[in-house]
This record gives C-alpha cells, sequence and structure tokens, in this order.
C-alpha cells in the first residue's frame, strides 16, 4: 500500500506542477524535473508579483521541456499575462496563440477574462481560433 501511495505522489508530483493544489501543499517542490520547478517557481513569482523572475522562470521551463501540455499552456497563459500587464501587446498575443495551438479548448477564469489588459486580447484571439477551419 505504501508503493502505491508513494507512485501516485510521484506522479502527480510529475504531471501537475501546474495545479495550483499542488502549489498550495508545497509539493510542487519535489518535483524530479526541473522543467516542472521552474513552471511552479515562476507562477509562484507572478503570484508574487515578481513578473520579471516570473517570466524568466516560466521561459526556462518552456525551454526545458515541459512533459504535459496542460503545463506548457499554463505557462505560455502566465507570459500572456506578463506581456498585456507591461503593455506588450504584440507578445501577449503570441504568448495566448502559442497556448491556443496547444490546446484550442483554454478557456480562462471568469477573473482572468474580465482582466481589462488580456481579457479582451484573449477574447478576441479565441474567437479568430474559432472561426479557423
Amino acid at each position: 500500500m505504501k508503493q502505491m501511495g508513494a507512485l501516485l505522489c510521484a506522479a502527480l508530483l510529475m504531471t501537475a506542477c501546474a495545479a495550483p493544489v499542488v502549489r498550495d501543499v508545497g509539493l510542487d517542490k519535489f518535483a524530479p524535473r526541473r522543467a516542472e520547478q521552474d513552471l511552479s517557481s515562476g507562477i509562484r513569482a507572478y503570484e508574487n508579483g515578481d513578473y520579471r523572475n516570473s517570466a524568466r522562470l516560466l521561459q526556462d521551463a518552456l525551454s526545458e521541456g515541459l512533459l504535459l501540455n496542460s503545463d506548457k499552456v499554463a505557462a505560455h497563459k502566465y507570459l500572456a499575462f506578463i506581456h498585456c500587464a507591461e503593455s506588450r501587446e504584440k507578445a501577449c498575443r503570441n504568448e495566448f496563440r502559442m497556448a491556443l495551438e496547444i490546446d484550442p479548448k483554454l478557456e480562462l477564469t471568469p477573473a482572468e477574462s474580465g482582466h481589462p489588459s488580456w481579457g479582451p486580447v484573449f477574447k478576441s484571439l479565441k474567437q479568430s481560433v474559432t472561426k479557423s477551419p
């Protein structure tokens, strides 16, 4: 039974570093791969308002090769938020576009979609993606 729990924990750590529950309880610090560690640290830095460090860590995570598409999408989404918040709309659009290429069904939470900087950018991109054949 202990082995099953250990395997489940290892699988969770390897595959869900972007999941808030994993970060909230601190399990993300035990992720075995550098890419997933950087993703988690990048999201945490974003949440703490350290956008410069967040962007560096998120980009590192992508460069290091995140395994899961959901983690890749999360990295691009947070990079988009940073770019939009710093009035770099073209870079924001590019990050959202990359996230939507990975997951065309991506939706922002109500709080995220209502943000005045990136909400309209995401909405217009999402509409153009859903209209494409």
